[in-house]
């Protein structure tokens, strides 16, 4: 064999051989619930945090490094005594710093109003609702009441639009994937 020939057959051969070898592409674990063990060292206890990830449909005004999630943590079954785990909280995480407003509170004890965000959301084709969730402490996530989380888990997808500090809204979709980890994990029924 001529070697000018035998040196475009060798790279040729390499390059089947390499995409021969690859595994096969895994589903994106964007579409699925992430679990990871996590402890509280204040209260000594463990904890399961289940973590969905979406995506930004309409992005804050100059980007963000963090993609939009869901986060809800349980502790688990054998921790709780229970033969399921206990559900302790679900946050969304908007990837930016949200709008806060006051909200005055139905029996006033002093000058305290609760920092609340406004959520619209959109459950598979369904009207979209509007709701006033509590804020976390960082100003970048929100609490999702346990009886909106049911009917998330139940969905196919979800949108949630908020508007961030500057007054622009930021809408952001999750694919709602199968919920049995996560009913397992945390008796959300």
């Amino acid at each position: 064999m001529k070697p000018a020939l035998l040196l475009l057959l060798v790279p040729l051969a390499l390059a089947l051989f390499g995409f021969s070898s690859m595994a096969p592409q895994q589903p994106s674990s964007a579409h699925v619930w992430q679990q990871s063990q996590k402890t509280d060292a204040v209260r000594e206890t463990t904890y399961t945090q289940f973590t969905l990830e979406g995506k930004f449909l309409a992005p804050p005004p100059g980007g963000v490094s963090n993609r939009p999630a869901l986060v809800l943590d349980c502790i688990p079954g054998k921790e709780s005594h229970r033969p399921k785990g206990r559900f302790v909280g679900a946050n969304f995480l908007a990837g930016t710093t949200l709008k806060i407003d006051y909200v005055e509170p139905e029996e006033i004890h002093g000058t305290s109003y609760f920092r609340k965000v406004s959520v619209r959301y959109r459950m598979d084709n369904a009207k979209q609702e509007e709701e006033k969730w509590s804020v976390g402490t960082e100003k970048t996530s929100a609490s999702i009441p346990k009886a909106w989380l049911k009917k998330m888990l139940r969905a196919h997808t979800v949108e949630i639009t908020v508007a961030d500090s500057r007054g622009s809204q930021v809408a952001m979709q999750f694919d709602m994937p199968d919920p049995t980890p996560v009913e397992a994990g945390c008796d959300v029924d």
